[in-house]
């Protein structure tokens, strides 16, 4: 049972990986397209701001939860390594449940804040509905609390091979 959850977690985590990184992509390709068409073509676009913006939104919030798993969070451990082992161990337990807490927050007021603005629309872009545009709140928030309660239950993932695909190369580099 073990294996299976964690097969389907560095499944997830690739996907979180996939959509983040196309995410940033689509941004690289917008922004330069939309200040070509104004300087160049001198026919400025009023989408491609709000939706590098919108691309920024999933890749923050999608990217946070893998970052998460990976370990790759910034962390400020100068007190806890210096505590016993016993201590260590619950200050651990009990950053994973604030982190859950926070994560329950985003996922939960995220979703109402959806449902909220569902019927509202971008003036930029009219056939985009303002909910849409806040949903990379709750599903982050829902991915990340996935990946807190498998560090949980199930311990640190961040050195499964997945994760670490630069130990891969290493490996291949030395073979």
């Amino acid at each position: 049972m073990k294996n299976l959850l964690l097969r389907i977690n560095d499944r997830i985590y690739m996907t979180c990986i996939w959509v983040a990184g196309l995410s940033v992509l689509g941004v690289a390709l917008i922004i330069p397209w939309g200040i070509f068409a104004r300087y160049i073509l001198g026919t400025g676009s009023s989408w491609p701001e709000p939706t590098a913006i919108l691309l920024m939104l999933v890749f923050t919030f999608i990217g946070a939860a893998a970052s998460y798993r990976a370990g790759a969070h910034m962390s400020v451990a100068m007190i806890t390594d210096r505590l016993p082992p016993q201590q260590r161990r619950l200050v651990g337990i009990l950053s994973q449940l604030l982190m859950a807490t926070i994560c329950l927050f985003m996922t939960i007021w995220g979703s109402k804040l959806c449902m909220a603005t569902w019927n509202q629309f971008m003036s930029a872009i009219p056939t985009l509905r303002v909910g849409i545009t806040y949903m990379p709140i709750p599903i982050g928030g829902l991915l990340t609390l996935v990946f807190v309660l498998e560090k949980l239950l199930l311990g640190d993932q961040s050195q499964r091979r997945v994760v670490r695909f630069d130990l891969i190369e290493e490996s291949e580099e030395a073979a």
